[in-house]
């Protein structure tokens, strides 16, 4: 059994390896990427790569499991904040959009892959990715559901379809700040996006 010094170690190195894995992914592709080149960057041996993980398909597997479980506990985490603190479902949904830019401001690289894998089909890992989607989208749903049930939001919303527009707004929103608009802060971004979730963007509401 594994103590828990060399539990904590083993995922230092990890945590490192998906870090170098993440930018030379983002940078040259998955093919052009080879396992010497990720270990180099990581700062570790060849081997320590293959003792973490079988290949470099199952490292970026783990790499793209572990970066949206990473985003489902920001998420979970704004709307259970927003909860206690006395919330409306609708402050829920404004601190989930924060939460997921402040998430995509700290890793750009892994969001720009993760959006790019969700439109490719013939991927080992395409299973993978669509569990770990749908288990950041049902946080969302959650709060679309309860919301629903206490009268805030009108009970025709498409809980599904919307939560999973919600989560595609802030990704690809976040996206093209990150590519096209980079000058613009995140409290900016985020009062644009929070306009759209309150219905404020047309009129005067």
């Amino acid at each position: 059994m594994e103590s828990s010094s060399g539990s904590t170690r083993r995922e230092a190195t990890r945590q490192k390896l998906y870090e170098a894995a993440v930018t030379l992914i983002a940078e040259q592709g998955f093919s052009a990427t080879t396992v010497d080149e990720i270990a180099e960057r990581a700062g570790v041996a060849k081997g320590t790569v293959y003792y973490n993980f079988a290949s470099k398909s199952v490292l970026f597997e783990e790499l793209l499991r572990h970066g949206v479980e990473l985003l489902t506990a920001s998420l979970k985490e704004a709307a259970e904040r927003t909860a206690a603190a006395g919330g409306s479902k609708t402050d829920a949904l404004d601190a989930m959009i924060r939460a997921g830019l402040v998430f995509i401001d700290r890793y750009p690289a892994f969001t720009q892959l993760y959006v790019a894998e969700l439109w490719r089909t013939n991927r080992a890992w395409q299973s993978t990715l669509m569990v770990v989607r749908q288990q950041a989208v049902a946080v969302v749903e959650n709060v679309l559901r309860e919301g629903i049930e206490g009268g805030e939001f009108h009970e025709a919303i498409d809980v599904s379809l919307t939560a999973s527009a919600l989560v595609g707004m802030v990704l690809v929103a976040a996206l093209d700040w990150k590519a096209f608009q980079p000058e613009r802060s995140l409290d900016d971004v985020h009062s644009a996006l929070s306009r759209l979730l309150q219905g404020r963007v047309s009129g005067r509401g």
